[in-house]
């Protein structure tokens, strides 16, 4: 049997299936600058202060937008418009019809192996508590 992503497009998965696509990486919770410009997007080493920093999950996820009002929901009709998704991200992936990588949890079947791969914010990032916010050009990563 053919696995959901395979079989479904992203607007014909359940809200669980959906969900799950989520690979726990962390990279959209951290903030980005965009050079107004080129329309680049640069990722900082900066975590919204709902990240979990060992889980790379939000905290309160089902709550999210009360607590964080600019948190952008991603839906199916919304991924190609956020150029920000990282390349790894597997709503973007599916959305370029390209598969999932052999460390997405639906692929390996364990949610460490994000971790695992070096693909998630886990030890490299620090939450917006702990930083000037109007210096987030200093924690730019490459």
């Amino acid at each position: 049997m053919e696995p959901f992503w395979h079989t479904l497009s992203l607007a014909e998965m359940t809200p669980a299936q959906w969900e799950s696509l989520c690979d726990g990486c962390g990279r959209c919770c951290l903030h980005k600058l965009e050079n107004r410009k080129t329309g680049r997007v640069y990722f900082t080493s900066v975590a919204c202060r709902l990240l979990d920093m060992q889980s790379c999950r939000c905290k309160v996820y089902a709550r999210r937008r009360r607590y964080m009002p600019d948190c952008l929901m991603l839906t199916p009709s919304s991924v190609n418009r956020r150029r920000w998704l990282p390349g790894s991200c597997a709503y973007r992936l599916l959305a370029e019809g390209k598969n999932l990588p052999w460390w997405h949890p639906l692929v390996s079947g364990s949610s460490e192996t994000v971790h695992e791969a070096g693909m998630s914010v886990r030890g490299r990032a620090v939450s917006e508590d702990d930083v000037d916010l109007d210096r987030l050009e200093d924690y730019i990563v490459t």
